[in-house]
């Protein structure tokens, strides 16, 4: 019989080993529950997923060319694209990871959004018909997960301190 999740572990069961256990629990139902937030993220058709591949490729390089002129030499990486189902709308997911100020980097990526708009219509120009909107969202999933490392790492700490 599961216990509740504030409840305290039951005797006789190593507590560190509970509060794992329930930690784990917690991070499956909430990364469940991430999944079923994000629209048409595991729904997307394979030409959605090649044209979205095709873009990611494309606006790397985009990104890495133009990365002093226009972000300051932050390195920026993209971590997915979604597109929608008729192929005019793209969002564009950018990783931060080593970026000081993260909101600074987005404020750039967005003052030249038309740019990078108009340099990605020149490469894939002969492939499509209309070159998507795009709009860009930072990718908060590596915070995410190093904050799970750092939970994961304390419960092997603790767990080590119990049994010495």
């Amino acid at each position: 019989m599961p216990a509740k999740p504030g409840a305290p572990a039951p005797e006789g069961i190593n507590k560190v080993a509970f509060k794992r256990r329930k930690v784990i629990r917690l991070w499956q139902i909430h990364t469940a529950r991430v999944l079923l937030l994000l629209p048409n993220f595991a729904v997307m058709s394979i030409r959605q997923d090649k044209f979205a591949k095709q873009i990611q490729r494309d606006l790397g390089s985009i990104f890495q060319h133009y990365n002093h002129s226009w972000f300051g030499g932050n390195m920026l990486t993209i971590s997915g694209v979604q597109v929608s189902p008729d192929l005019g709308h793209a969002r564009v997911y950018l990783s931060l990871y080593t970026v000081k100020n993260r909101q600074e980097a987005m404020d750039l990526v967005n003052l030249h959004a038309k740019e990078i708009r108009h340099e990605l219509a020149r490469r894939i120009r002969h492939e499509v018909k209309k070159v998507p909107e795009l709009v860009f969202f930072m990718d908060e999933s590596l915070d995410y997960l190093n904050k799970m490392d750092r939970i994961f790492d304390q419960l092997n700490k603790e767990e080590k301190k119990d049994e010495q």
